[in-house]
């Protein structure tokens, strides 16, 4: 495309792609609208609108345009909207799902069969209640946009660009969720896992379907755990080429099974880990848990210490707590946030480039200030001198002093004199 065709065009209200070779269709050839674009490049990869054979045909630098005329939201200067965006339904007035359905004369469920009588207008055929209630108010395909938008100008961040090489060394367990039934929280539970070294994420026949961008939006930054998470359709699919799995449950169950804390449960993977086994923690629905069958097909229960009588956590917080658990029972940690330049730390007192004051130097100090309070009256009566010079060593010398920190206090003493109008007592 070139400035004299623009990349965007308004056709009957509609943002599309112009100066491209038209889409065929049984009623006449028709220019890609923008959503279509932006909902390819973010579902399929950047690389299935580019270049020729794609409904486009267009080049990086025209995608970057029509990502950012999307993902500014210029279409409401030019009074356009795609078909399907959120910003359309808006200007058509919808504002409540009884108004959605008022504009159809019938609502059909492809699932059972359902129908709901509405008003005037065509007739609709939908998968599910549950799909209409997710989607009637339409998509922010300018959300959509900026993600693709970032990774047009950025790049990819993949797992490997999430942790620190000190994880190299050990495979973490995997992160199993039964059925979650909100995509935003699988997001969530990547981005814990991020946070604690966890890569590896199995996803079991989720309710909102996969691949999931809420949960790719949720994961701030961690999406590339989230890109990379197996899809399973039954739980033994998902652990069959596991040694040891443990399920995390807050309900008591009657079976012989033992039962861990994530504390307990962290050393016990990570001594089988060492030997060459695959681990996995699993985690159940974030209405009701784990089903009893679930539990029984794992090794080994892990129950976290909660308040008894409010013992409900969330999905990312049960995997934040035993994604805790896990690095703390290894040496893979650091406190805080790590760059290149920066080395790890641990808790303690940390001198850097400083270095405790040698006692000679201490003793020179003790000297200095002694001599100078002696000069003042300081030690009073004199018969307690010993005792109130001893216990100001004592109070000094448990400060740990730094051979810097002794040059300070001394030269404070030298001021302090100084500024008194007496030159008594020795600095050196």
């Amino acid at each position: 495309m070139s400035e004299d065709n623009p990349a965007v065009g308004i056709v009957g209200g509609v943002p599309v792609v112009v100066g491209v070779n038209p889409v065929e269709s049984s009623a006449s050839p028709v220019l890609p609208a923008i959503s279509q674009i932006v909902h390819r490049a973010h579902e399929d990869g950047i690389d299935s609108v580019l270049g020729l054979g794609t409904p486009a045909s267009i080049t990086r630098d025209d995608l970057e345009v029509l990502l950012t005329y999307c993902a500014e939201r210029r279409c409401e200067a030019d009074d356009a909207a795609c078909p399907g965006c959120r910003i359309a339904v808006q200007r058509a007035g919808i504002a409540s799902l009884d108004d959605y359905c008022a504009r159809h004369s019938e609502i059909s469920t492809a699932a059972n069969q359902l129908k709901i009588a509405g008003g005037a207008g065509e007739p609709l055929e939908i998968p599910s209640l549950d799909h209409l209630a997710r989607t009637y108010m339409g998509e922010e395909y300018w959300f959509w946009a900026r993600r693709v938008l970032r990774k047009v100008r950025y790049g990819l961040r993949t797992s490997e660009d999430l942790f620190d090489p000190a994880f190299e060394a050990v495979r973490g367990p995997a992160v199993i969720l039964m059925e979650p039934q909100i995509a935003e929280n699988v997001g969530m539970v990547a981005r814990a896992m991020a946070n604690f070294g966890l890569d590896e994420l199995r996803v079991i026949n989720p309710r909102d379907g996969w691949p999931s961008e809420k949960a790719r939006a949720v994961a701030s930054g961690a999406a590339a755990i989230v890109d990379g998470a197996g899809l399973h359709d039954t739980l033994p699919a998902a652990i069959a080429d596991l040694n040891y799995v443990v399920a995390t449950t807050a309900r008591q169950r009657d079976m012989r099974k033992p039962i861990l804390t994530p504390e307990e449960a962290a050393a016990e993977m990570r001594g089988r880990i060492a030997e060459g086994q695959r681990c996995a923690i699993l985690f159940g629905r974030e209405r009701n848990g784990l089903e009893s069958h679930e539990v029984a097909a794992c090794d080994a229960v892990v129950m976290i210490p909660v308040n008894a009588k409010f013992a409900s956590l969330n999905l990312a917080q049960a995997v934040l707590l035993n994604g805790y658990a896990w690095l703390r029972s290894g040496e893979e940690a650091t406190l805080g946030r790590k760059t290149k330049n920066d080395r790890r730390i641990s808790s303690g007192l940390h001198l850097g480039h400083d270095v405790p004051a040698k006692h000679e130097e201490i003793l020179k100090f003790f000297e200095h200030i002694e001599a100078e309070l002696g000069e003042r009256g300081f030690f009073n009566p004199p018969e307690r001198r010993h005792v109130t010079s001893r216990n100001l060593r004592t109070l000094f010398l448990r400060a740990g002093l730094t051979a810097q920190e002794v040059r300070t206090l001394r030269g404070i003493v030298a001021t302090l004199t100084r500024s008194s109008g007496n030159s008594g007592g020795s600095s050196t």
